[in-house]
């Protein structure tokens, strides 16, 4: 529920309490702060509140923003103010605060940062001139904003840009508010806002163009953000079903449903901003879904051409490994950095990097931005080149474009995270060493390991436990690669690896490159996967195999969007209990090792795949459905 406490003088003829309503509020009028005060006591403590000045003029949107958004315990724009319950308990203590007039002093420091308004009243947009109003004569929602944020309790201020929210004083001052009001289309902009301001080029300027409509389409019929999520699922899952047929048409209609796949998993997104309906199910749901479905179309690809007489089942799992991985690399890096602070020398910060200078020279021309985003392979031209690719060519095709463009985005955007690593000065925060130590998803042996390890391992180089890790897999993959399957030596190297997986997490995680070993520990487990899978040469074997690394993939993303989403790592149990990443590895090897031919590895691979499905998912759905995480909205890929 959500009620709306009307303050100041009442404005003949204004249609505020109906917007309000219209937003779902329940009205109610306080002639006075003190009757405000207990209006607010009367409102159970689950509901949202807000405090609005009976004089406001803006538009619904602006509202809209300020008073509905999900995501935030209290924001406000001039002249309204929200809280959800979390932020009700210091609401009600700077409301009572501001009624007894103890706050005037402190609100003064505040009015700027809080309120910003221009002479008549209007909010401004960023960098434009404010003009100082005395505490007292700010309207109650703004004086009683402003003691919140001295109070230690943020306020979301809305980035409004030509909207309008404003407490105008006298007629000719409201008369210019509603002269500005209606020289601005709400709608208009309401739309421009629901499509991300950052996004690829396909997506930009062929789809968001007409996707933005079909999302107002869907709020206008009450559809929200999950159920047109589920539906781009549905979609994606007909057309791998499409291309698992083996024929031209089942390829052709394959290729149209992936691209409609894509055009609805834009409108929740869109939608989800065009009505503020962001919440963490959606986050969850809207992430999770785009991997289901893009990897669920490679194994229909790989069926479709096993009809056909040709076996592309390790293109296909080469591609979900390789398209993994760069996430992982997108996702180590952008936690290791998220919080991290400039070195200092001498008292200075060291700030810059000839990476990020040459990085804003090329951002600098409009045609180089566009360039850069394309050549990284976002889900926009993948899915794009997929789609086209599928209708015209042979799914083999379709792979190697898949590999051949992902491998170089891969390269080009770990080649320049890594400069800007080894260049950039800077202090990463124990926050962001933790979220790399929940990334590595380190089992039960290599934390023995690096429980015996530790003090020796802390004293060693801060680059040395990366190149042990990467030296680990290497050993781990190669063995697999050209060593005896049915031999005691694939064991050895998968206990090498185990052993160099916990000198790798043994220490504080902390360097420059650190946020390398999650990324490494991802393409060793998948890869080795892959190629031991690849040299069996038994039926059944790579499918099951791809079906291993979906399941385990599927953890590991669930623990970055769990990171993401503020609710921190999942259970050290459920890490325990799949074994970590050393653990499966050396299981797979162990089985691997112990299996005939004749028998084959497949049965094996199913169970344990199967087994890691049921495990992950019971644990990840049951926290998502009853998770008090921030609500948030997953904003696609950062590649």
């Amino acid at each position: 529920m959500s009620t709306a406490i009307l303050t100041g003088t009442p404005v003949p003829g204004s249609p505020l309490e109906g917007d309000l309503r219209s937003l779902g509020f329940d009205v109610r009028t306080a002639p006075d702060a003190a009757a405000a005060v207990g209006l607010l006591a009367a409102v159970p403590p689950a509901d949202r509140v807000a405090l609005v000045d009976q004089r406001f003029v803006g538009h619904l949107h602006a509202l809209r923003l300020a008073l509905t958004d999900p995501r935030f315990p209290a924001a406000a724009v001039t002249g309204a103010l929200t809280a959800q319950p979390e932020a009700r308990a210091a609401l009600s203590v700077a409301l009572a605060t501001v009624t007894n007039g103890t706050a005037a002093n402190r609100t003064d420091a505040k009015a700027d940062a809080a309120v910003r308004t221009g002479g008549a009243g209007l909010a401004t947009g960023p960098g434009e001139p404010a003009t100082r109003t005395a505490s007292a004569e700010l309207p109650l929602a703004d004086r009683v904003g402003a003691a919140l944020d001295a109070d230690g309790t943020a306020v979301q201020h809305p980035e409004l840009g030509s909207l309008v929210a404003a407490v105008p004083d006298g007629p000719a001052a409201r008369e210019e508010a509603l002269a500005a009001v209606a020289a601005v289309d709400d709608e208009a902009v309401r739309l421009r806002s629901a499509v991300k301001a950052r996004d690829g080029f396909f997506t930009t300027f062929c789809i968001s163009p007409y996707s933005r409509y079909v999302a107002r389409w869907c709020a206008r019929r009450g559809l929200t953000p999950n159920q047109v999520t589920t539906a781009s699922l549905l979609t994606a899952l007909v057309a791998a079903g499409c291309a698992a047929t083996g024929t031209r048409g089942g390829y052709v209609a394959a290729g149209l449903l992936l691209l409609f796949s894509f055009v609805l998993d834009c409108t929740d997104g869109q939608l989800a901003r065009y009505s503020l309906q962001y919440s963490t199910m959606g986050a969850w749901l809207d992430a999770t879904f785009d991997r289901a479905k893009e990897y669920a179309y490679y194994a229909g690809l790989a069926l479709g051409a096993a009809r056909g007489g040709d076996d592309v089942w390790a293109l296909a799992l080469a591609a979900m490994v390789l398209q993994s991985v760069r996430h992982f690399v997108d996702f180590s890096f952008n936690e290791a950095n998220a919080d991290s602070t400039a070195a200092t020398v001498n008292g200075k910060a060291v700030v810059g990097t000839p990476t990020t200078a040459l990085s804003s020279r090329l951002d600098s021309v409009g045609w180089t931005v566009w360039v850069r985003r394309m050549i990284v392979l976002p889900i926009g031209e993948r899915w794009a080149m997929i789609a086209v690719l599928t209708a015209l060519t042979t799914p083999r095709i379709v792979f190697y474009a898949l590999l051949a463009g992902c491998a170089f985005a891969a390269c080009y955007t770990t080649a320049g995270r890594v400069l800007r690593s080894v260049t950039r000065k800077a202090v990463r925060t124990d926050r962001a060493a933790q979220a790399l130590a929940d990334l590595a998803d380190t089992g039960p042996l290599a934390e023995l390991v690096a429980r015996a390890v530790r003090r020796p391992v802390r004293a060693l180089p801060g680059v040395l436990p990366l190149l042990v890790a990467l030296a680990g897999g290497a050993a781990a993959v190669g063995v697999a690669a050209f060593g005896p399957l049915d031999s005691p030596l694939l064991i050895l190297g998968a206990l090498v690896y185990v052993l160099t997986s916990g000198i790798a997490v043994a220490h504080r995680m902390g360097g420059p490159l650190d946020w390398l070993v999650p990324p490494v520990f991802r393409a060793t487990e998948y890869g080795f996967l892959l190629v031991l899978a690849a040299r069996a040469d038994v039926p059944g074997a790579l499918p099951a195999a791809f079906g291993l690394v979906a399941a385990v993939a599927y953890h590991h993303y669930d623990t970055v969007y769990r990171i993401r989403g503020g609710a921190g790592a999942p259970p050290r149990g459920l890490v325990r209990a799949l074994g970590g990443h050393e653990g499966r590895t050396l299981l797979v090897a162990v089985l691997a090792a112990l299996t005939t031919a004749e028998s084959g590895l497949a049965p094996e691979l199913t169970v344990i795949a199967v087994l890691v499905a049921v495990i992950a998912l019971a644990e990840s759905i049951r926290f998502w459905v009853s998770s008090g995480a921030p609500a948030v909205h997953d904003e696609g890929e950062t590649a």
